[in-house]
């Protein structure tokens, strides 16, 4: 069985349902808080290697949706620094699955399609994984609120992803 590490912030809705996604294709994960991870320029570069540097950021953090950081105007460099000083501003999940590192539920699905050494790269439509759905903001740091337990971990994207994403032997 595959094993991803997953890094997320937890009690994100999104991510609860991304984790039951992966878990329901038979993925075992190993979840790790992404805001507490001490994190250091060279530990988190890696993630976002073959991206452009506005898609390495979480577009619902309070400072984006402010205005506040503009992801396009910043060089490589300088959207480290924020990402170290704010943890909120990275793009979620990140992801390790073997010798990758990731950034964003549909990297991780691809580079589990190509590890599946399936020909072809269908996208399943799983709805939207990564935007947030809450209509209020979360709050800075939410580590200690209950997990929400109104979330259908078992949605129709679950089965959307399960059924166009069946898993092989990935090494």
């Amino acid at each position: 069985m595959a094993l991803i590490i997953f890094y997320e912030k937890p009690g994100c809705r999104n991510q609860t349902r991304q984790k039951e996604v992966l878990r329901t294709a038979g993925y075992e994960l190993d979840v790790r808080d992404l805001l507490s991870t001490p994190w250091r320029a060279e530990t988190l570069r890696p993630f976002f290697q073959n991206l452009p540097v506005a898609e390495w950021f979480n577009r619902a953090a309070p400072r984006i949706k402010s205005g506040e950081i503009d992801p396009a105007a910043l060089t490589p460099d300088e959207a480290i620094e924020a990402m170290l000083a704010d943890p909120l501003l990275i793009r979620r999940p990140l992801a390790v699955v073997g010798e990758h590192a990731l950034c964003g539920i549909e990297q991780v699905h691809k580079i589990l399609w190509i590890s599946n050494e399936l020909e072809e790269y269908p996208m399943p439509q799983l709805g939207d994984l990564e935007t947030c759905v809450r209509t209020k903001p979360c709050p800075p740091d939410n580590r200690t609120q209950p997990s929400d337990q109104s979330v259908d971990p078992l949605s129709e994207c679950v089965s959307a992803w399960t059924s166009t994403h069946k898993r092989g032997n990935p090494s």
